[in-house]
């Protein structure tokens, strides 16, 4: 099952309250996104059929290896483009919405050269 964007988010989402606490339910994800219950309810349904989310009895919502590793993958974009869009003189709040869309659709090749380009201009500094 190839993930859409959504997905994705909720995937994220699901990984940054993770390292917050390890109790995450859906009703946590719907505040965090300020989406509907409904509508989380649907996508960590479609998101358990994929197999990257596992969800115990007592309704914690818990990543498989591959939901984890998709999660990360997506946020360590999201913070690479974000702080390398406020090393570029964008402001913190334009450079995170314009990150989140972006971390969607770049290749991983195109991500990698960032990434190389960032490290040549800070190697000293994990700072873009």
């Amino acid at each position: 099952m190839a993930l859409q964007e959504s997905g994705e988010m909720y995937l994220e989402t699901i990984y940054i309250l993770s390292q917050k606490s390890p109790y995450v339910r859906s009703i946590d994800v719907a505040e965090y996104m300020n989406y509907s219950k409904p509508s989380v309810s649907r996508g960590m349904g479609l998101l358990k059929q994929g197999g990257y989310l596992t969800v115990d009895e007592d309704g914690y919502l818990h990543l498989t290896e591959t939901g984890n590793q998709i999660a990360a993958k997506i946020y360590e974009r999201h913070t690479v483009i974000r702080d390398m869009l406020i090393h570029l003189g964008v402001d913190e709040e334009t450079a995170a919405q314009d990150a989140c869309r972006i971390e969607h659709v770049i290749s991983d090749k195109s991500f990698q050269a960032i990434c190389r380009h960032a490290q040549k201009a800070s190697p000293e500094s994990s700072q873009l």
